[in-house]
């Protein structure tokens, strides 16, 4: 009996301890690059806290509705507080992926809400320079998105738009033309899903299905004909995780 109780209570034990070590985890990986964040964590859960009880004084609350607003009050503090630190610990993920073939893919790979669709292969990659370029759909349109030398990419992404545009003909599907990088008429690596979250719906999911079918269709073409697939560097996967040090 002594056995069964004690290997029912082990798990129960282990599972808050993987939680305190995951939060801790992203606490130091954030902290090392960030030497900011104690400040504004601690900031997040005093000052709703602070206005808490500031609000109790000012209306004579009676004191059990003490108890509540103070609770409801570190509850917002550590709401607002797990916030920042995810944010930031994504921003120092972000900064060390910079710059690194295949960072891009990374993060397209993680952009899968709303019905977009990022392969992790890339549609075209120069096997030398490690230049690449993929594609992707959502309700927003088409996106092309390029990573490496600006000049060298943007004429892959227009080859790749010439042949999108002759499965599309006859339809006024958008297609997103993006080059990652810290170059003029580029974008940083950490406003790459900003930018595109951002665009106008414009198609039906539907019209999505459909347009994902063609993309598809497109893509067995272009394998059927030797198109070569990407080195490593380029199929690294990031999740959100181990974008934190995990």
């Amino acid at each position: 009996m002594a056995e069964s109780t004690t290997g029912s209570k082990k798990p129960k034990k282990q599972k808050r301890q993987s939680t305190f070590s995951q939060i801790k985890q992203i606490y130091k990986f954030t902290r090392a690059d960030d030497p900011q964040l104690p400040w504004l964590l601690a900031v997040a859960i005093v000052v709703p806290t602070l206005i808490a009880v500031l609000a109790c004084v000012l209306m004579k609350l009676h004191w059990v509705t003490w108890i509540f607003t103070i609770v409801l009050g570190v509850m917002v503090g550590a709401l607002i507080a797990t916030w920042i630190l995810t944010r930031r610990a994504d921003k120092v993920g972000f900064k060390q992926l910079e710059g690194k073939p295949g960072a891009t893919g990374a993060i397209l790979s993680n952009i899968n809400r709303s019905g977009f669709s990022f392969p992790a292969e890339p549609v075209w990659i120069d096997a030398r320079t490690k230049d690449a370029v993929w594609r992707g759909s959502g309700r927003t349109g088409v996106y092309l998105v390029g990573e490496g030398d600006y000049g060298r990419v943007m004429k892959a992404i227009n080859r790749e738009e010439e042949k999108i545009k002759r499965i599309t003909r006859g339809s006024a599907v958008p297609i997103h033309k993006i080059s990652v990088g810290d170059g003029p008429n580029q974008i940083p690596l950490t406003k790459l899903q900003r930018t595109i979250y951002r665009q106008k719906v414009k198609l039906t999911k539907y019209e999505l299905d459909e347009l994902n079918g063609r993309l598809h269709t497109l893509q067995m073409r272009n394998a059927a004909m030797g198109m070569p697939k990407g080195v490593d560097p380029t199929k690294m996967h990031v999740s959100r995780r181990a974008m934190r040090g995990k």
